[in-house]
């Protein structure tokens, strides 16, 4: 056998429709698009309040290469924390009610770099069945155990806890929206729980940040717990149209962090336009700005989920701006959202492994910027997509 048997292999995923490419997208982050030769509205971006493309991110950009450059030259632990750094960390830990906050170049960079440094061998970590991806690889890494519960089953969790007592740390995390169903984590249940276990709870609000909660704040806030959750993990690049992550957690834990995630200390940082960009986006959605604009995507949101499952779509439970129309099998997903593009909407179609087996399904994101006017044509071409595939009322 040949030691790079990858053309096989790749036949081997375009037979089960499991081939993935990259698409380019024209036209920016918030609206419409045009991909693959087609003009379409762009409803599977992640840049919920439009932010990405607000003329206040980009002055803060554009000031900060001015003045300090195009990179920071070096890691946190060399020379690589600028005043920006410390700025942008002071205004996170104000943002999310804690002691201090820590960045990190991505989600996936602060996941995998706050498990892996918080627990390890004899240690346990209990993790939602349906976490991030992210989650799962920080969980190996950190090479203690782990162990999935059912999701969004406080009850199951329990029962986990029950089951592994205490011999090291014991560590939940949780996703506090979840990412491919749209629907949001019970944490006041799951702060009880942590409470009652004297575990560490760790939430993944990076599909709520910037939305959910009176101020923006996120799930945290949503549910009135933010002072009882251990760490507070979010993202810039989503709803803040920006770009990064952090951490916000005690002075401890995060002076830990510095010493331990091996992702931040062996990592160029972030750059001066990246952080300024991410400085004015916290200052809009703690302006008035900012609430008009979440008021806007959660009328948006309602409408689009309540209009398809109004149709026979099943949406999965969302809660959120991410709604999920389930298909099952993966090549009707495509052949789906195939249809859709040539309809003028862009979705992507979510399969395995990224989703399980049977459970493939279209991923659709509201934003604040998207008009009553373009989402009502855009339900009205998925239904009639839908229906001509026979997708509609097959899992309701």
């Amino acid at each position: 056998m040949s030691p790079l048997p990858y053309a096989d292999r790749l036949d081997r995923l375009k037979e089960q429709d499991l081939y993935r490419r990259c698409r380019l997208v024209e036209g920016g982050t918030s609206g419409r698009v045009r991909v693959d030769g087609h003009e379409a509205l762009l409803l599977c971006s992640n840049n919920y309040l439009g932010l990405a493309e607000h003329p206040a991110l980009k002055r803060g950009a554009q000031r900060a290469v001015e003045r300090w450059g195009c990179s920071s030259g070096a890691s946190r632990l060399v020379s690589g924390t600028m005043e920006l750094h410390t700025i942008l960390e002071e205004r996170l830990a104000s943002f999310k009610g804690s002691e201090a906050a820590l960045i990190f170049n991505s989600g996936y960079a602060a996941n995998t770099g706050i498990i892996s440094a918080l627990v390890g061998r004899g240690d346990v970590i209990f993790s939602d069945r349906l976490n991030h991806a992210s989650i799962v690889d920080g969980a190996l890494l950190s090479r203690a155990t782990l162990v999935r519960y059912p999701h969004n089953d406080p009850a199951a969790l329990r029962r986990s806890l029950e089951r592994h007592p205490a011999k090291g740390r014991r560590l939940i995390v949780t996703d506090g929206v979840f990412s491919m169903d749209g629907d949001l984590a019970r944490l006041t249940e799951l702060v009880a729980i942590k409470q009652e276990f004297d575990a560490l709870l760790m939430v993944d609000d990076a599909h709520g940040v910037g939305v959910l909660g009176e101020t923006g704040r996120g799930s945290a806030e949503l549910c009135g717990v933010t002072a009882k959750i251990d760490i507070q993990m979010g993202t810039l690049g989503k709803g803040l149209g920006s770009f990064g992550a952090y951490a916000a957690a005690s002075r401890e834990l995060i002076d830990w962090l510095v010493n331990s995630a091996r992702s931040l200390i062996f990592s160029t940082s972030l750059p001066p336009a990246v952080l300024a960009a991410s400085l004015a986006a916290l200052e809009i959605v703690e302006s008035p700005e900012g609430g008009e604009l979440r008021r806007r995507l959660a009328e948006n949101s309602r409408f689009f989920r309540d209009s398809l499952r109004s149709a026979g779509f099943d949406t999965l439970g969302s809660e959120s701006q991410i709604v999920p129309l389930l298909v099952g099998d993966a090549g009707e997903t495509m052949t789906f959202s195939r249809r859709l593009l040539e309809e003028g909407l862009f979705v992507q179609g979510i399969r395995p492994p990224t989703v399980p087996v049977g459970a493939s399904r279209l991923r659709c994101t509201l934003m604040a910027t998207h008009t009553r006017e373009e989402l009502e044509q855009a339900v009205e071409s998925i239904v009639r997509v839908g229906r001509a595939l026979g997708v509609v009322n097959r899992h309701v």
